[in-house]
């Protein structure tokens, strides 16, 4: 069994519908997910609002590799460009964690570091995730509730439900 947490987000375009459609295409897969919620942009770059959230996901059939190309697939039926780190985008599927039964994959592969390298500080990232699991741990960082306490409070407020 594969489970994992996906975070999606977009802010070109009709942004809620491809990450609404995103979410539509994991089909079966689909355990829980939040509600979009509007966050500011993160990483310095001038640009629009994003619209996110955070999914848990299910299927025996896909490991973390899986959980990778579902995610390039997903950006690229958006025709997702990658021109700018952190730039606007039509949408972007990060892989945040995955368990194979109950231990989670630890990966220092730069194709895919698990856990997600940066997810403990992005309000994000975290805020849905609470939303659709409200006691989720990140794998070595402890739960989403501390992780979020550790964030500045402005910082989460700017993060709101739609």
């Amino acid at each position: 069994m594969s489970r994992a947490v996906l975070s999606l987000g977009a802010n070109l375009g009709a942004a809620d519908a491809a990450v609404r459609a995103a979410i539509d295409a994991l089909g079966p897969a689909l355990v829980r997910a939040s509600a979009l919620y509007r966050t500011p942009p993160w990483g310095g770059v001038e640009q629009d609002d994003f619209v996110n959230a955070t999914v848990l996901v299910d299927d025996p059939a896909r490991d973390a590799a899986g959980w990778l190309a579902f995610a390039r697939d997903q950006e690229a039926a958006a025709q997702r460009v990658r021109e700018v780190r952190w730039g606007p985008r039509t949408l972007d599927v990060d892989v945040i964690a995955v368990w194979e039964g109950d231990e989670p994959v630890v990966s220092d592969d730069p194709e895919l570091t698990l856990p997600h390298p940066r997810a403990h500080e992005r309000a994000f990232v975290l805020v849905p995730w609470r939303d659709a699991d409200p006691d989720a741990r990140l794998p070595g960082r402890g739960t989403v509730d501390s992780l979020l306490r550790a964030l500045p409070a402005d910082e989460i407020a700017e993060v709101t439900r739609l």
